[in-house]
């Protein structure tokens, strides 16, 4: 299954409070994590809250806001006072020590909202900003802050916080598109993989020119195992425009023949985006968080577990977080039982935590797979794990 997960994975907490489905959840993650729950269950909310920070740091958040309909879409639903929306993540960059990203966003009348309080640390750094004034913080220099905005674009001007900065911006999640993988592609420089695949010839363009030889080498390897008769892959410029060019074996022919992505299934199309997005980084730490959503779909249950190999594989470099509710991707007794999380709902209320002690020890004895387990219906919620909104905590650790 490839090389072990590493045991330092760049998000090692999030704590969500009424965020879409979700009224509080705080969970403790590895390099890897399966989010496994039914149709509906909230999986995804938990990798959009994420998402949602990514966003608003690569443009703004009310901009983020608006592509997901407003606060009022993205706030949780419910009956009495109004609640505001929380997030804090904990984070570990190598080289630069532990620290934190938290705010919290609080409606107002006709839409309106204000980020009612941030808080951000990175080892001994720190700021503090209240409804757009910052009341404490370790910079000797305060750029100016906003009540509608998050800070953090702004502290990155500071050499203290560029690192957090940059590492939230190039988190990457996808939900693959075939379609617009298909289309001709403009061409950018391929630093991130779009969430729905649409600059794929880009950043395999750059891992090329970047001579990331080892990266190709696994997407390829794995490929040829999840689509016989691949051999080759790579950017190809028609016009001002850019595409996806493959080399498929023919019976009968001696050289390979060559088509376009537009002349690929949507298989084919989807599993060499995800695979792209695993090992996008090339060795360089520059995307160190990966998010998908239902890597699965449309998938032969063989190539699932090819696919589940890969992505093991790429979390000893890579943290990757992934919603399914496939069992055929958990079925392998050496996932590691704490990288599985449960999700319900009940009610219109998401839940997530890991699975249950019993169930743990289930698999670490490898009397079942989680695969078998879901099928059944076994894989269990810890309820001791199911935080009260009360019970969150998200400005700790600061004064």
């Amino acid at each position: 299954m490839g090389s072990s997960p590493s045991p330092r994975p760049f998000v090692t907490r999030v704590q969500l409070k009424n965020y879409r489905s979700i009224e509080a959840c705080d969970v403790e993650l590895g390099a890897l994590a399966f989010l496994v729950g039914a149709n509906g269950s909230g999986k995804s909310n938990f990798l959009d809250a994420l998402r949602l920070i990514r966003d608003a740091l690569n443009s703004s958040l009310e901009l983020a806001l608006r592509a997901r309909g407003g606060l009022g879409e993205v706030r949780r639903r419910s009956v009495g006072h109004p609640r505001n929306l929380g997030i804090r993540i904990d984070f570990q960059l190598e080289e630069h020590g532990t620290g934190h990203l938290a705010f919290e966003i609080a409606a107002r009348k006709d839409g309106e909202y204000v980020v009612a309080r941030e808080t951000c640390r990175l080892g001994p750094a720190f700021y503090v900003v209240k409804e757009g004034e910052v009341t404490s913080t370790t910079m000797s220099v305060r750029p100016p802050a906003m009540n509608d905005r998050l800070y953090l674009p702004n502290a990155a001007g500071i050499t203290e916080f560029r690192p957090v900065y940059d590492a939230l911006l190039n988190l990457g999640f996808y939900c693959i598109n075939p379609e617009v993988v298909r289309e001709l592609q403009q061409p950018d420089k391929g630093d991130v993989l779009t969430r729905d695949g649409r600059n794929l010839a880009a950043v395999i363009d750059r891992l090329r020119r970047t001579k990331a030889d080892a990266a190709l080498d696994r997407i390829q390897a794995y490929l040829e195992k999840v689509v016989p008769g691949v051999t080759g892959f790579h950017s190809k410029r028609i016009a001002s425009m850019e595409t996806v060019e493959f080399l498929q074996s023919v019976q009968g022919v001696s050289d390979p023949w060559r088509f376009l992505a537009g002349n690929m299934s949507d298989g084919t199309l989807r599993v060499l985006a995800i695979l792209v997005a695993l090992f996008q980084d090339g060795g360089k730490s520059r995307t160190r968080l990966v998010g998908l959503e239902e890597p699965e779909t449309a998938l032969h249950p063989a190539a699932a577990g090819l696919l589940r190999d890969c992505i093991v594989e790429a979390s000893a470099h890579t943290q990757v977080i992934v919603t399914s509710h496939s069992a055929d991707l958990l079925d392998n007794q050496e996932l590691p039982p704490d990288s599985i999380f449960a999700v319900e709902a009940h009610l219109g209320k998401s839940t997530i935590t890991r699975i249950g002690e019993a169930t743990r020890s289930i698999l670490r004895d490898r009397l079942f797979t989680a695969g078998e387990l879901l099928r059944s219906g076994q894989l269990e919620q810890d309820p001791s794990q199911i935080p009260e909104p009360e019970q969150l905590h998200l400005f700790r650790d600061v004064p």
